[in-house]
């Protein structure tokens, strides 16, 4: 009888909804902002909830759009005309360029607009004023125009790291018109090479070299690749336009080709002084293309719109991230990422706002590096990732004690932060005074779809918050039940709206774009209401009684146990409540009886001895947050983990290692050497034993 109520149990397990993720993460204390924040803060009124409900939707974002200075005002905030391909203040005209630069020259022409941090500590700080960013872009826009022949509509790939001149050069590129697409500068010479084929740009700008961990690199040589891996697919770039790190010499031991590479450096004595009115643009029209990976491998060109997406940042960065024009802003993250483009660039400078770069690795020399930064620039408004802060955690924990910076707000994005690594922000980095927005979106959002007002509402570690002003969420299950909320289960979250900042389509491909992302819930597809368009994350969520949405991670990163659904997300939390642990990454391993079964790779903090008592007691941890039932199959303590160069582990390779499959490509991680040390700690020294086969881990086929 027992047996048989068993096997009961066990396929009622099996039959819940795959969208339905166990949920065991307990809710956490409460935690509020302080009267001088409040005081000073640019959304104090809780009436914006109200202001921006559904019943005032879509002209509520008409107070986004007010904050820009527009050539022509729209006459239809929101087109549904071709839902889902929505159009945001149609009929208005704008440009980019103008509204980040030009109109605030009258009252901060001799204002800081960008601060630049070398990586060398004995390289000073470059300062650009206003006025100066207004030369420097007037005279790229020139050059572009004039030397390359670019105008509206043409597409520009830029492979840069994180100096001045990228922003310079976005700018130009938006005050001609003209659709940038910026590679991050950690990506391979292959990679840049495929986005140039698939936007067909026929100009490609680059940099010589630049400083990561007290290294000059070679980023010439990558240009090069690109090059040949278009041509080999059938597009040609014409001309090649490479920044000089150093601007008195050339610091790349690659060539210069001769005919198709231009050194910008010595070009721009051409255009000294040049001034180029900047083209208005239809709000509709679009900005930039954001690549971002698919699971099929082909990359997504997220197309980005000019109105619209301009309006969604600078609401979104006055508002949630609190920023004035007098404060000193400081974004961690990299522009060749879309947080970069949205909450370095384009938002704060719109908002006449001072944004801080920083060349180099944020632990480089030291832990310290980013507080001393923060001390001798006056940073006040601080943004970054969970990856960097538990970074920061292991290596230094105790060394914002050692400097004398004030923040007076946080801002963590990318993926959720769990409560231990929160609360380390808040007491340690924080000093317990700064107000945190915990924010989730995507690079095809645009800007925050989920967050804190902090001025107005209560922080709850590991939980990002409420929706956005003007964000309709809604839980879904597989079959499109709606999972209520306060119902203690989790499901797919999407949004039931359309927003200014959402992405238009995908480059060149309508029909993935469609299927990707609404066809999931569609139930009309001749539809022009939006209300049946949901729009589909990706993205597990559970939505707490009070209002507040935890985000659990993708929906692919979960692993099945025995028809329990467990997010890694959670695992990984619960072993970061050991206080010996630095990082977790919890991948799935094939098992001939529960399907799959969690295994846990551990990176202690410095000077933490790793042996079984260690591993033992990070099990029993998992068991105690969560349950016996989510106990890893083995906890193995790793030297280090194998990261991407924007620092974040690549459960991939971890999975590959686990599962005896080969771990593909590695060249392009931080720490190349580190993966077979790993795989000789796992699997022994001998040859590579295939176990299992690629759709057993492809849930862990990207970066995650």
């Amino acid at each position: 009888m027992a047996e048989a109520r068993g096997r009961e149990m066990r396929e009622e397990e099996v039959r819940l909804s795959e969208a339905e993720i166990a949920v065991h993460w307990k809710e956490e204390a409460l935690y509020y902002p302080g009267p001088k924040f409040i005081g000073q803060a640019n959304l104090t009124d809780p009436a914006v909830t109200e202001r921006f409900s559904e019943k005032n939707f879509p002209e509520c974002f008409r107070e986004y759009a007010d904050l820009l200075t527009w050539d022509k005002y729209w006459h239809t905030t929101l087109d549904t005309s071709k839902a889902p391909f929505w159009k945001w203040f149609v009929g208005g005209r704008i440009n980019v360029s103008k509204n980040c630069v030009d109109r605030h020259l009258e009252k901060h022409r001799n204002k800081a607009a960008i601060l630049w941090v070398p990586e060398p500590e004995d390289e000073p700080t470059v300062v650009i004023t206003f006025q100066d960013l207004y030369n420097r872009v007037n005279e790229m826009a020139a050059l572009l125009r004039d030397h390359c022949g670019l105008k509206k509509g043409d597409r520009v790939t830029i492979h840069m790291p994180m100096v001045a001149e990228l922003p310079v050069t976005m700018l130009a590129c938006a005050r001609l018109g003209v659709i940038h697409s910026v590679v991050f500068g950690g990506f391979s010479g292959e990679a840049c090479g495929a986005r140039i084929v698939d936007s067909a740009s026929r100009v490609l700008i680059t940099m010589d070299g630049y400083y990561r961990s007290g290294k000059l690199l070679d980023h010439k040589v990558n240009a090069d690749i690109a090059v040949k891996k278009a041509a080999d697919e059938g597009t040609t770039v014409e001309k090649v336009l490479i920044w000089q790190r150093h601007r008195d010499k050339y610091s790349s031991p690659t060539p210069l080709v001769a005919g198709r590479d231009f050194v910008v450096n010595d070009l721009l004595k051409t255009f000294a002084g040049a001034r180029v009115e900047p083209v208005s643009m239809p709000a509709e029209d679009p900005l930039f293309l954001m690549y971002t990976s698919g699971s099929t491998g082909k990359p997504k060109g997220c197309q980005h719109s000019t109105g619209g997406y301009l309006a969604y940042v600078t609401g979104t960065s006055k508002y949630i991230q609190d920023i004035h024009t007098t404060d000193v802003y400081w974004c961690m993250a990299d522009i060749g990422w879309i947080t970069g483009h949205s909450y370095i660039v384009y938002g704060p400078l719109a908002l006449a706002a001072t944004t801080v770069m920083y060349e180099g690795v944020p632990t480089y020399p030291d832990a310290g590096r980013p507080w001393r930064i923060a001390e001798r620039l006056g940073v006040n408004i601080f943004h970054t990732s969970p990856t960097a802060i538990r970074a920061l955690r292991k290596l230094g924990p105790d060394e914002p004690k050692k400097y004398h910076y004030s923040f007076k707000c946080m801002t963590t994005v990318g993926e959720p932060i769990e409560p231990e690594a929160w609360k380390w922000y808040y007491d340690v980095v924080g000093r317990g005074e700064a107000a945190i927005t915990d924010t989730w979106w995507q690079t095809e959002n645009g800007g925050f779809l989920c967050s804190t007002k902090p001025a107005i509402d209560a922080m709850k570690p590991g939980s990002t918050g409420p929706p956005m002003p003007g964000i309709y969420p809604i839980i879904y299950d597989e079959q499109g039940k709606e999972i209520p909320v306060g119902a203690g289960k989790a499901g797919n979250i999407c949004i039931r709206n359309p927003w200014p900042g959402m992405f238009q389509t995908i480059w060149g491909d309508p029909d993935r774009f469609v299927k990707t992302y609404y066809a999931k819930y569609n139930k009309n597809k001749t539809s022009t209401d939006w209300h049946d368009w949901p729009y589909f994350a990706g993205d597990g969520a559970v939505w707490a009684p009070d209002g507040y949405i935890r985000i659990l991670g993708r929906v692919d990163d979960v692993i099945n146990v025995a028809g329990h659904r467990l997010g890694t997300k959670e695992i990984e939390s619960a072993c970061l409540t050991v206080p010996e642990v630095a990082e977790a990454a919890v991948v799935p391993v094939v098992d001939p009886e529960k399907g799959r079964v969690p295994e846990v790779y551990i990176a202690l903090k410095p000077g933490v001895k790793a042996d079984k008592a260690m591993e033992e007691k990070i099990g029993k941890a998992v068991e105690t947050v969560i349950g016996k039932i989510a106990r890893p199959r083995t906890v193995r303590i790793v030297p280090d983990m194998p990261k991407t160069r924007s620092g974040k582990i690549m459960r991939r390779v971890l999975a590959s290692i686990s599962n005896r499959m080969d771990y593909g490509d590695i060249t392009t991680l931080a720490n190349p050497e580190v993966v077979e040390q790993i795989r000789v700690q796992v699997q022994g020294a001998g040859p590579v034993q295939k176990q299992a086969g690629p759709e057993d881990i492809k849930a862990f086929g990207k970066d995650a």
